[in-house]
């Protein structure tokens, strides 16, 4: 079992990423999902990351 992490400020480009990635040839077994945001002086930022845990076949 192994696993795969991603994190990005943009949710297309962790969407992407995702997907390439799930191209491989693999038995996925989970995918969990998490988005947080803070504050840094007055402009709000987003981080946006999942973890894919899978098999090589």
């Amino acid at each position: 079992m192994k696993v795969k992490i991603f994190d990005f400020e943009d949710e297309k480009d962790l969407e992407s990423a995702i997907n390439d990635f799930l191209d491989q040839d693999m038995d996925l077994i989970d995918i969990k999902y998490q988005v947080s945001s803070s504050i840094y002086s007055e402009e709000q930022i987003y981080c946006f990351s999942a973890m894919i845990i899978y098999c090589n076949k």
